[in-house]
């Protein structure tokens, strides 16, 4: 596949499944996202509208990804940890750096890496004591 600029909805859709995709059959996170997830269909939806508003400013996302990551620690008993956000970013570079070139991949790079760093950190600081 020739690899192009992330330019709108349908790139950043593919993105999306490709990367799950790859989660779904990881090993170590696969058993995270599949007790997690009910619809997939659903998942990449809301991930798409998440990464189309951090790459294009599109206001289509309304949830509190702290929330969420917080109830999926607790989901998961608060065994969750930083290796674990290490691993879904490789993935995800791996995914963009197969598909994707361009100001708008290395954006969804530096914003993924962001992301994980902080939403462990918040993920952590709302753990029982």
């Amino acid at each position: 596949m020739k690899k192009r600029e992330i330019k709108n909805r349908e790139d950043v859709h593919l993105l999306v499944t490709q990367f799950y995709g790859k989660i779904r059959e990881h090993a170590t996170l696969s058993p995270i996202f599949n007790k997690i997830i009910e619809d997939w269909d659903a998942h990449f939806e809301v991930l798409t509208n998440f990464w189309e508003s951090q790459l294009f400013l599109k206001r289509n996302y309304h949830n509190n990804p702290i929330q969420v990551h917080n109830e999926v620690d607790r989901k998961m008993e608060h065994q969750i940890k930083s290796e674990h956000f290490g691993m879904w970013l490789n993935l995800w570079f791996e995914t963009l750096d197969e598909l994707f070139e361009g100001e708008v991949a290395y954006i969804a790079k530096n914003r993924a890496q962001k992301m994980s760093s902080m939403l462990f950190i918040e993920m952590f600081k709302a753990r029982p004591k």
